[in-house]
């Protein structure tokens, strides 16, 4: 048996076998201020975002305008709903503490310290989320409620009491250390979505921490869960970036060596902020009522697909959780990103991406990338993040076993245990897509391990082998002429087996049933991105925002809102060009 032949049987042992062993997984500077508006109801139903599971509530009506609002006048948000649904911390204050049955604390926002500046925002989320017209980013109102410095009739802010396993051992009590949930908004569309701040203060579960974010990390959460989201995969969304002069000390590598950062706070919204780790820390607590109760509202809110009558709904919630979630890992590895703290307090119930820390695109193809510093061990290495999925997702079956009976437990055993079997599929239909493969081959798993392999060896660039197997014509691979500018294909055509991978790899192409080769590479280009935010993209950006300098910030959003689409302006930038020499030096850590 060859070289390679071992090493493709060793990939899709990985990604078949994964943990077989389930049983032994281990503005102003006031006080906040209401903005006392009028109110309006009504809202349509049209749930256009694929990914998200639709609320069974159909019950609104339609008599919303349909007309973008160019103020914050006629808003309505509400934290009443979840308010009515839980018990609430009966402490009203932000001292750090332990809480106890409860699912919310209410907490109140601490303005950043003025002059503020609207940074960024997301047009697409302002409105087709939220229902304003962009130009509302430019009043007062605006800026002072999405930085905490005021808040709307109706919105109570509260922080999210969870739990979590980091780094595979129990934390105790998180929760929400410096982020608030101002309400939810129900759109045009019918779509209830909650509106949260990252960075507006400290809350019980601040630990620590001062409940700031600094620009630094800011820039890149708002910029990267915009791009996951143009590249198709789950995620929250960035409503704004709002950045001050505020003075806030951080020790970036944890080092010793504390420098002195600016403060900003993102507006981030999504269906639900609800994670593993929120049904953790209550069947740790021995909170069993208040585990059911939470369950109960996510099923019925976010799993229609779940009856909530049947004695098995949580058993059915839980198989669709580890199908979602093999699913977004598998997409994940699609595009090369690296989360880089995949704790279960990280890990959202509606299988979005949420939490955006440490995270990196690879470049290289490496297994064993790993973008934080701060994971020593690389236990969040890029190879290891669908076993990660299933050690996380066998923390959450342990968080079930008080709500189910003995032979419901072992349901869920084997539910987990099919988590391999459906990663893989998803893995091996996503790369043979990236591939421009069609119908079923018994090769193509062996294709896409010699690829990667080739890949490894050569540390060819991840996402512009495969873009540039997009681009480049079949003839040119058959005459092995790689134009100068496809550079990825060039690193690769240097190992001395890629001569035997592309015969290989044409012959399958010949197997795709009435295809041509124009066919192929418009396909394969709607699915390979051109471009994605490398790190040493968005280190160019922060550098320049942290002195006032927005404007790669604004370009990287331009870019990155069309990844699968060649633009004169990103070439012009080089973001689809080798990496700068000094970008191998660039480091992330969990500090934000």
């Amino acid at each position: 048996m060859s070289y390679f032949q071992h090493y493709a049987l060793a990939f899709m042992a990985l990604h078949s076998h994964l943990l077989s062993r389930v049983t032994g997984i281990d503005s102003t500077e006031s006080q906040t201020k209401v903005l006392h508006l009028n109110k309006n109801d009504a809202r349509c139903s049209d749930d256009r975002h694929f990914y998200i599971n639709t609320t069974k509530k159909n019950n609104l009506s339609c008599s919303k305008t349909t007309e973008n609002l160019h103020s914050l006048d006629v808003l309505e948000i509400s934290s009443k709903r979840l308010l009515a649904a839980f018990p609430l911390d009966p402490v009203r204050e932000n001292s750090v503490r332990t809480v106890k049955n409860c699912v919310f604390s209410v907490a109140q926002p601490t303005p950043l310290k003025g002059p503020l500046k609207v940074a960024a925002v997301s047009k697409e989320v302002l409105e087709d989320i939220l229902d304003w017209d962009v130009s509302a980013a430019e009043t007062d109102d605006f800026i002072h409620f999405l930085s905490g410095g005021k808040l709307l009739p109706g919105s109570i802010p509260l922080a999210h009491r969870y739990g979590g396993h980091q780094f595979g051992v129990w934390a105790g009590q998180l929760g929400d250390g410096r982020a608030h949930l101002l309400g939810e908004y129900i759109n045009r569309h019918g779509e209830r979505w909650e509106i949260q701040l990252k960075g507006s203060g400290k809350t019980p579960y601040s630990r620590n921490g001062d409940g700031r974010a600094v620009i630094r990390s800011s820039v890149r959460e708002f910029l990267c869960s915009e791009v996951m989201h143009y590249l198709g995969i789950p995620t929250s969304r960035a409503a704004s970036l709002i950045v001050s002069n505020e003075v806030v000390w951080r020790d970036q590598f944890y080092n010793g060596h504390v420098k002195k950062e600016k403060g900003a706070i993102v507006a981030r919204v999504a269906k639900s902020w609800f994670r593993i780790g929120s049904l953790e820390i209550l069947a740790s607590f021995g909170e069993i009522d208040l585990l059911r109760k939470l369950l109960n509202f996510v099923i019925d809110e976010h799993f229609p697909s779940v009856h909530a009558s049947e004695s098995d709904k949580y058993l059915d919630f839980f198989s669709r959780v580890v199908t979602d979630t093999a699913n977004l890992i598998a997409l994940w590895m699609s595009v090369g990103f690296a989360h880089g703290v995949c704790n279960t307090d990280n890990f959202s119930l509606l299988s979005i991406t949420i939490d955006y820390g440490p995270f990196g695109f690879m470049e290289s193809y490496n297994p064993n990338f790993v973008p934080n510093t701060s994971d020593d061990e690389g236990r969040y290495k890029i190879g290891n993040q669908a076993n990660t999925g299933m050690y996380n997702l066998d923390k959450l079956r342990e968080a079930l076993n008080p709500v189910l009976d003995t032979s419901q437990q072992l349901s869920a055993m084997q539910i987990l245990k099919g988590y391999p079997d459906i990663y893989n599929k998803r893995f091996q239909e996503l790369f043979k897509s990236k591939l421009g493969f069609l119908g079923e081959d018994a090769g193509d798993a062996y294709l896409i391990a010699y690829l990667l392999k080739l890949m490894e060896d050569t540390q060819a660039d991840f996402t512009m082998t495969f873009r540039l197997l997009s681009e480049i014509s079949v003839q040119q691979l058959q005459d092995q002429s790689i134009p100068q500018e496809f550079w990825a294909l060039q690193d690769l055509a240097s190992h001395k087996l890629f001569s035997d991978w592309v015969p290989m790899y044409l012959l399958r192409l010949k197997r795709n049933a009435s295809d041509s080769d124009k066919e192929r590479r418009k396909r394969m280009k709607r699915i390979n991105p051109r471009y994605i935010l490398r790190n040493w993209m968005a280190e160019s950006a922060v550098r320049k925002a942290e002195r006032s300098d927005f404007s790669e910030v604004h370009l990287l959003q331009r870019v990155l809102s069309a990844p699968f689409q060649k633009q004169t302006e990103a070439e012009e930038a080089g973001y689809a060009s080798r990496p700068p020499s000094w970008a191998e030096d660039l480091r992330v850590s969990c500090s934000s």
